[in-house]
């Protein structure tokens, strides 16, 4: 499917999912058919019910949105926290899910900037990097992932420069085991930084860059060996560390954007996450990283649909809602910045605007 192609798709799913929560149209997903609870896992992935946007969401979306344009320092970064790429990046995101584009749409010039910072954070090794940050790669990998989804939607050629550079910064710095760690080395690995790069390669592929098919096989292996026997995800393999929410959340998707879609690891991994439900289940507080493990749930979820996605989603959509705060913004984790970019990006998942989003079929 084109780049041209994909946008266009994405905003037809947005725009029939406007219809959908005005009470205008079937319920049904927008290829057609009416999905079904006993779809199995990854037989229909990235299908929508129809009832996912809702008043009190467009709300809560409109006033974050707001409130996070309004947070860019003039030079478009989103810096406080010493995470300035990692934070532009998700933030530059977060007004894409909502259809915008450098330069179109309300926020189109946030974008703009955003793109414009994180591509002047770019240094010659390809690695991008602000200059006060601590664990580039996580920058690293959430800044390719943004240039992915905007050379992937514009075909800007100068941000296609500064996302080949960033994939072969990634290609050469994954270690012997097939994962990545805080610094730009193939020296050690660990999932949470690991995902960051599968990401950010399944987005340069999407919009039509070369990646090497062994870089990714061996990210798939890595990823398997974090999974502990009770369907979750170790922080480092091989280390016998137990399970957790976020760190779980980000094994399972992990193996999606590596192209996997079928298999007993995906099932227990997800069955794993089952268990935090918002509202219903263990709390994720109780480890930190509500926004950060949320955020690649509600992806793990949306991508094995059925079930897995229409419990999640309203569960997660309503305690943000029920968290926002009066001026627009969440608090927690790293700063309110990425706590709202994280937050907006959770809830605008049913959009479906953003290439990386949509889900690929086995074999993709």
């Amino acid at each position: 499917m084109s780049r041209r192609r994909r946008h266009v798709v994405g905003r037809c799913a947005a725009a029939a999912l406007l219809l959908l929560a005005s009470g205008i149209g079937p319920a049904v997903a927008d290829d057609g058919v009416r999905p079904t609870d006993h779809d199995k896992i990854a037989g229909r992935p990235n299908q929508v019910r129809g009832d996912e946007i809702t008043p009190n969401q467009v709300k809560a979306v409109t006033a974050g949105l707001d409130w996070l344009a309004k947070a860019q320092a003039p030079d478009g970064s989103y810096t406080r926290g010493n995470s300035g790429v990692a934070i532009t990046s998700v933030a530059g995101i977060a007004f894409m899910a909502a259809g915008n584009l450098p330069g179109r749409g309300k926020y189109g010039d946030n974008v703009t900037k955003c793109v414009k910072y994180v591509c002047d954070s770019s240094q010659e090794s390809g690695l991008i990097s602000a200059d006060n940050s601590h664990g580039p790669m996580y920058g690293h990998g959430f800044a390719t992932l943004f240039l992915g989804e905007v050379y992937g939607m514009s075909g800007d050629e100068q941000v296609k420069e500064k996302l080949q550079m960033a994939v072969r910064l990634i290609e050469r710095t994954q270690n012997k085991e097939g994962g990545w760690r805080y610094q730009p080395v193939p020296y050690d690995a660990d999932i949470s930084v690991t995902i960051c790069q599968v990401m950010g390669l399944r987005a340069a592929r999407d919009a039509g860059l070369k990646v090497e098919k062994d870089v990714i096989d061996k990210a798939i292996e890595y990823v398997r060996r974090c999974q502990n026997p009770d369907g979750g995800f170790s922080y480092v393999a091989g280390q016998g560390s137990g399970s957790g929410f976020a760190r779980s959340a980000a094994g399972v998707a992990s193996l999606y954007y590596a192209g996997i879609f079928e298999g007993n690891e995906l099932k227990r991994g997800l069955d794993y996450i089952k268990q935090y439900t918002p509202g219903k289940g263990q709390a994720p507080e109780i480890e930190g990283h509500y926004y950060y493990g949320n955020y690649y749930a509600v992806q793990a979820m949306f991508l094995a649909g059925g079930d897995y996605w229409g419990n999640w989603y309203p569960a997660i959509r309503d305690q943000l809602i029920a968290r926002q705060g009066s001026d627009g913004s969440w608090q927690g984790d790293v700063s309110p910045e990425y706590a709202t970019s994280l937050a907006l990006i959770i809830l605008q998942m049913p959009n479906r605007y953003l290439p990386v989003f949509n889900g690929k079929g086995p074999g993709s």
